[in-house]
């Protein structure tokens, strides 16, 4: 703060005290030149770098006059003193409407270079010959060339050695054409720069300042740097160039779909922050091609494989699963059913339990590893390509913070006064409240999420006693819609409704959260409620799948002494086969009504929005609107519009790699969404939103070791699914213990008998008055009914108590669990170990840029030096001949 109000008196000496009530220099207003594409100020020379929009307050229709009174005078301070600090300002009324007022912005030469070396922006110093992107694919050449950008079209951007920018090296700079030198998106960066940190008034002793705080009170509508021309059609200016147009038809574009993205020109136009989302997008899309082969090709196996599924033809047949009658799932109402009604079911899930399963969960693992450590290496690739590898970039503390600090204490380094907003006491009790709100909306969603069960549970009850009873399954609509499936698809709707639900509420309430919480800088702020809205956003997208995968069915008793949840309900079960259907089913669901939710959020709203905007604007006016005027209709992107694209992209790489064991088919869908959000998000950022301001950025921040974590928790989820969730152990305990009393009496490698294996018999009449008093009619003879689980029967000295076959499942189950993990944890250690982050290309090409960029700066201060002692030389040669000519003479 010392160095920048040094800077601002050397740019501004004779600037006045923000005190002042009078005497405000503020922009004249100048009638708009009628030029629809122009970026420059009415003479034409001085480019507009950035807009700032309010509403006359002598023109508004209202009679709080004090109130307007007061902002007016906030404003002109405000403008008064951005002339001060050297910018030029021209105020412009819009062609559409007196009210508005748009006050274009432009920094001059000397303000540019003043604050490019207070931000530490590099700049080039001399072409860069190092930097050659060939390709690596050799006879492919032809195929990748189909899918670039045409060269021709956007031609490739020219590197160059660069350095942090210094006033007194400008020599030493690559500078050919001052206008040119500091391209529009730097421009814009550096303006904003000062906005944000410009004073409007004092106040107690506290300093109120910021373009943010202003737009935030209303004293401006608006504040955005402009768009380079339309989007459909090149400039009238033959020096614009037109990039957005570029971007628009070689980017946005329906057709350009197949194309790799234009990353330098989307970096160039958006600043790295943009750049670095969409390569992480574009290169996480293409690392879910391999995942979606893989995938299609599991369940592929799994389809084709149905009809040799030994257990699943037992639950159909009409001998064996139709004469097994099946204990009521739940009290008084629920009949007594026939095992076969469920063959359509047994047949789905014989497609998703299958042994492809087990491979492409352990593939799952082993890919998400190597996406993480080759986008590493990428990210490093990006890193140097952009010039981003020593990005000097000292954060400023945000302005809301700020205005905030009142209390002064004593810096423990510095030992120098200086304010913060609060003391340690004040902080630790604002985390605690912090902390405290979390914990509640958690709490809320978990509420939630047994809403759900007890939902389950009762509607399970009235499913069972509507739906057609036919005991042997026989009936049409009971063969498809059996209560199990019409619990589960109802259900998991609601679940998404819900999630929906609370995630707009939360994130207001993320929001309100952090600003109580006072951050310091921006990337403090940004990953403080990254935290908060990821973890909100985990246990409300992925707790009912946690509930059907872990819990459901898993502690249900047995029929004549079930398990209740609040003494009242009772717990759900499985279908015999087990849960990992109704899994599917629920990703299926929260997955695809996701996507759909997004996309109409993304495309529809803000069309909508601009379509009436611009129908309005149409019936009022025939007038040739300015670029200004026509960027201020479009929608603002806001300050977390990027956060919300990363939080959507890493809620789905969580669904595709937490729970893909049960949804092979999860990466396809996660695919073709991603094919189709690179292009929409592009299609938003070209047509539907004001340019953003361009940010630095090295790497795509907190969602790094968000995803890292995920990638962890993945192994033990999917391993759990496999053991817990599918029926595929227990099928490997039977398949592999023939000959063994326990296990049934095959004599061979079968899986003949597994279902009458796996059901444990019941007596009717051992039923509780609360359980099923009332048998149904059509048993006849039957004195028995059969559940899900490895007890004991009716008669033995432990009846209804597990059996030895249950205990050694048990034991499969969590073998399966320690081998799968610490298997796949080992791979995923060695892989990491042998992928290094940067890759040794990249690392020789950052060392030699460097020596080079170094020698290229030592020679040119040698040259001066050399230079400056050469004429020292001369004029003491000179001075010596003088005085002692005389005196030999």
């Amino acid at each position: 703060n010392d160095l920048l109000e040094n800077l601002e008196q050397t740019i501004v000496p004779n600037c006045g005290s923000l005190e002042c009530q009078h005497d405000f220099r503020t922009p004249e207003f100048e009638e708009f030149n009628g030029k629809s594409d122009s970026l420059f100020f009415n003479d034409g020379q001085r480019r507009i770098d950035f807009v700032l929009v309010y509403e006359d307050e002598s023109k508004k229709e209202t009679n709080k006059k004090g109130t307007n009174e007061k902002q007016r005078r906030k404003r002109q301070a405000y403008e008064s003193n951005l002339i001060c600090h050297g910018l030029h300002l021209e105020a412009t009324r819009s062609v559409l409407d007196d009210k508005l007022v748009f006050v274009k912005v432009h920094a001059p030469w000397e303000v540019l270079c003043t604050y490019a070396e207070v931000m530490h922006i590099k700049l080039p110093l001399k072409p860069n010959d190092l930097k050659t992107r060939g390709s690596a694919f050799g006879r492919l050449n032809w195929f990748t060339k189909f899918l670039s950008v045409d060269e021709s079209i956007i031609k490739p951007e020219q590197e160059f050695f660069t350095a942090p920018f210094e006033k007194n090296r400008m020599n030493d700079f690559y500078i050919v054409d001052r206008d040119t030198f500091f391209n529009p998106a730097t421009r814009s960066r550096i303006v904003y720069f000062i906005l944000s940190r410009v004073k409007y008034q004092v106040m107690n002793n506290v300093n109120k300042f910021g373009i943010n705080r202003l737009v935030n009170s209303g004293i401006y509508k608006a504040a955005f740097p402009l768009h380079d021309c339309k989007f459909r059609h090149r400039s009238e200016d033959p020096s614009c160039p037109n990039e957005r147009y570029l971007l628009y038809r070689e980017w946005a574009h329906p057709r350009s779909i197949y194309k790799k993205q234009p990353l330098d020109l989307i970096r160039k136009y958006y600043g790295e922050k943009i750049g670095i989302y969409f390569a992480w997008l574009g290169y996480y899309t293409q690392m879910l091609l391999l995942a979606a082969i893989v995938g299609v090709a599991c369940f592929l196996y799994g389809y084709l494989n149905q009809d040799n599924c030994t257990w699943s033809k037992e639950v159909c047949n009409p001998d064996i699963g139709g004469k097994i009658i099946m204990c009521p799932q739940c009290d008084r109402l629920c009949p007594f059913w026939n095992l076969n009604i469920t063959c359509e079911s047994s047949k789905k899930l014989c497609i998703f339990d299958s042994f492809g399963t087990l491979v492409f969960a352990v593939f799952m693992g082993i890919w998400v590893t190597l996406f993480l450590e080759f986008w590493k290496r990428r990210q490093a690739e990006l890193e140097y390509e952009w010039d981003t590898v020593e990005l000097q970039q000292e954060e400023q503390a945000r302005p809301e913070y700020e205005a905030r600090c009142t209390h002064v204490v004593i810096n423990e380094i510095t030992q120098e006064e200086e304010r913060i907003p609060f003391t340690t006491c004040g902080k630790c009790i604002r985390i605690t409240l912090c902390a405290s709100a979390v914990f509640f909306w958690i709490l809320l969603i978990i509420a939630s999420v047994i809403g759900i069960i007890v939902y389950r549970l009762s509607v399970f009850i009235v499913f069972s006693a509507k739906l057609p009873k036919n005991l042997n399954g026989t009936d049409p609509i009971q063969k498809y819609l059996t209560p199990q499936t019409a619990t589960s698809i109802t259900a998991s709707i609601i679940s998404f409704i819900i999630i929906m639900i609370l995630n707009t509420i939360y994130e207001r309430v993320a929001i309100m959260i952090t600003n109580f919480e006072l951050p310091r800088t921006q990337t403090d702020y940004e990953n403080s409620l990254t935290m908060k809205m990821f973890l909100f956003q985990f246990v409300n997208y992925y707790s009912s799948c946690f509930y059907i995968a872990f819990f459901k069915g898993k502690f249900v008793g047995y029929p004549g002494d079930p398990v209740y949840w609040l003494g009242k309900y009772r717990n759900e079960e499985c279908d015999p086969g087990g849960c990992l259907l109704e899994l599917t089913t629920q990703l299926t669901i929260i997955m695809g009504g996701k996507a759909i939710w997004n996309n109409i959020q993304e495309v529809l709203l803000p069309w909508i929005m601009n379509l009436i905007g611009r129908f309005h604007r149409v019936s009022r006016s025939e007038k040739i609107t300015p670029r200004w005027e026509q960027d201020y209709h479009l929608q603002p992107m806001g300050k977390l519009g990027l956060f919300y694209e990363y939080l959507e992209m890493i809620i789905q790489f969580g669904f595709v790699t937490l729970f893909v064991a049960s949804f092979p088919l999860a990466p396809l869908l996660a695919l073709v969404n991603n094919i189709l959000e690179i292009r929409v998000d592009a299609w938003k950022l070209t047509t539907q939103f004001r340019r953003l301001v361009p940010e630095k950025a090295q790497d795509i921040g907190a969602w790094q070791p968000i995803m890292q974590g995920i990638a962890i928790l993945a192994v033990v989820t999917n391993a759990m699914i496999i053991a817990f969730t599918s029926d595929m152990i227990p099928r490997l305990v039977y398949y592999w213990s023939f000959s063994v009393p326990p296990y049934g009496d095959h004599t061979d490698h079968t899986m003949e008998g597994y279902i009458n294996n796996t059901l444990s018999f019941f007596n009717i009449a051992d039923f509780k008055n609360k359980s099923q008093g009332n048998p149904y009619s059509g048993l006849g003879n039957h004195t028995t009914c059969r559940y899900r689980d490895f007890r004991y029967p009716p008669g033995h000295p432990q009846e209804y108590k597990y059996n030895i076959y249950y205990w050694h499942v048990i034991a499969a189950k969590l073998a399966f669990i320690i081998v799968m993990e610490h298997v796949i944890y080992s791979v995923k250690f060695i892989i990491s170990y042998a992928i290094p982050d940067v890759s040794k290309l990249t690392k020789s090409k950052i060392k030699r840029e460097k020596y080079l960029t170094q020698k290229l700066l030592h020679e040119s201060h040698l040259k001066d030096m050399t230079k400056n002692m050469g004429v020292i030389a001369e004029r003491m040669i000179e001075v010596v001949d003088n005085n002692l000519r005389p005196k030999l003479d």
